[in-house]
């Protein structure tokens, strides 16, 4: 019995030594594709008053361009932010301003970036250490966040503030499917005040102190050597010069996503058979810069309404099969008017349009709410003479594309 009891407490006390030691680096190769998408549910006070509850979507589309000896990858990089209110009209999020970004990321997820890019806003988070690894181990490593305070505050390059984030490797976990992914902590708290040199430049009222954390859960994928999701709470404090403060608090979630590139003339060949297969009418197909669209040209609404006919309900569940073909590829709705009525009307029917489109195909399940955009374009993009009824006809529509960035 006590060499059975000894023999229990050797292994107690040298467990280490039979545990896995797992090495990780971020992995990539020329050509790589993914897309990140990240959902924010963010309340929002005002010198401690609930002032609203915002939805924020993130999304960033990402091309690795090249490798080079030492493993880091050169990255080209499209970033969109929308952002909507409680109670705002509609399923889909209209899309946002696209942000070009280039960078390099080495293996451990250090970050070579120019000032000239103000994304990401985190950066080296998470940051590796260069060596094997076992479930409780624990490090700590500094990153950075850069904010874009050019529309705000007139500073024309990322405005930084460092911290020391804590890191703790968790374990292995598996998801409900059954595949495993590497569970991480990790923590960081800001506090930094405004550099006041910068005030001889500035005007009007202007950040002069911010706090905050930032919690968040990581589940990394160790055969792809990449992020798969993760998990985050967090809260920012702005005091201003007028002593006004500022609070943002809330939870994110973000997923990684490898997608399927359309915007090829095979592609484009493939869909035009299947629409004729299907019979759909008045229907193009094009590879653009975003991706590939189909042009549902002639839309037909009840007259000055977004309310869609029978008939092109019917046509857009034809057109869903085709779409369903792409089912990590995220969905932009644009909505075209012909030359009618004022600027502001076309602009606000285009955008209503677009929206009664994307309802629909949220409500079919073609995609759910995060994964389809709406933009109007009112009468700006003409692809006919406004000055006939046929050309107009073709003005009258709404694309949908699936999309590469």
């Amino acid at each position: 019995m006590k060499n059975k009891i000894a023999f229990f407490l050797f292994l107690l006390a040298g467990g280490f030594f039979f545990a896995q030691g797992y090495l990780f680096e971020f992995k990539y190769k020329e050509g790589d594709s993914y897309r990140v998408l990240s959902t924010v549910q963010e309340d929002v006070f005002f010198n401690g008053a609930f002032h609203h509850h915002a939805e924020i979507l993130n999304r960033v589309s990402v091309q690795v361009t090249g490798v080079d000896q030492e493993g880091r990858g050169a990255h080209n990089a499209t970033f969109m932010t929308s952002e909507r209110s409680t109670g705002a009209r509609g399923g889909a999020f209209s899309y946002g301003e696209d942000y070009a970004s280039v960078f390099k990321r080495d293996p451990t997820g250090r970050y070579e970036i120019s000032d000239e890019y103000f994304m990401p806003v985190v950066r080296d988070v998470p940051i590796f250490p260069q060596e094997e690894i076992e479930p409780g181990f624990m490090w700590t490593a500094q990153g950075h966040e850069a904010h874009d305070l050019r529309r705000t505050f007139n500073i024309n390059t990322p405005y930084k503030i460092p911290f020391d984030a804590s890191y703790q490797f968790l374990g292995i976990v598996q998801d409900e499917n059954g595949k495993e992914f590497c569970k991480f902590d990790v923590q960081y708290e800001m506090e930094y005040a405004v550099d006041k040199s910068l005030y001889a430049s500035l005007r009007g009222e202007v950040p002069v102190a911010t706090q905050g954390y930032s919690h968040q859960t990581v589940y990394w994928d160790q055969e792809k050597g990449c992020i798969d999701h993760y998990r985050e709470e967090f809260k920012i404090e702005i005091l201003t010069s007028a002593k006004n403060l500022l609070r943002f608090e809330g939870t994110a979630h973000a997923e990684v996503t490898d997608f399927t590139r359309t915007a090829d003339q095979a592609s484009v060949a493939a869909v035009i058979e299947k629409i004729n297969d299907l019979g759909i009418s008045d229907v193009s197909v094009s590879a653009g810069e975003k991706g590939l669209t189909l042009s549902i040209e002639n839309i037909q609404f009840l007259p000055d309404s977004d309310i869609l006919v029978k008939k092109e309900r019917e046509k857009l569940d034809k057109i869903a099969q085709i779409l369903n073909a792409y089912p990590d590829n995220d969905l932009l709705v644009t909505g075209h008017t012909a030359l009618r009525g004022t600027k502001e009307s076309r602009q606000q029917l285009s955008e209503e349009r677009a929206q009664a489109v994307a309802d629909y195909l949220i409500k079919n399940k073609v995609r759910d709410k995060y994964h389809v955009f709406t933009k109007g374009m009112g009468g700006d993009a003409p692809i006919a003479d406004n000055k006939t009824e046929a050309g107009r006809a073709k003005n009258r529509r709404v694309e949908i594309t699936i999309m590469d960035k």
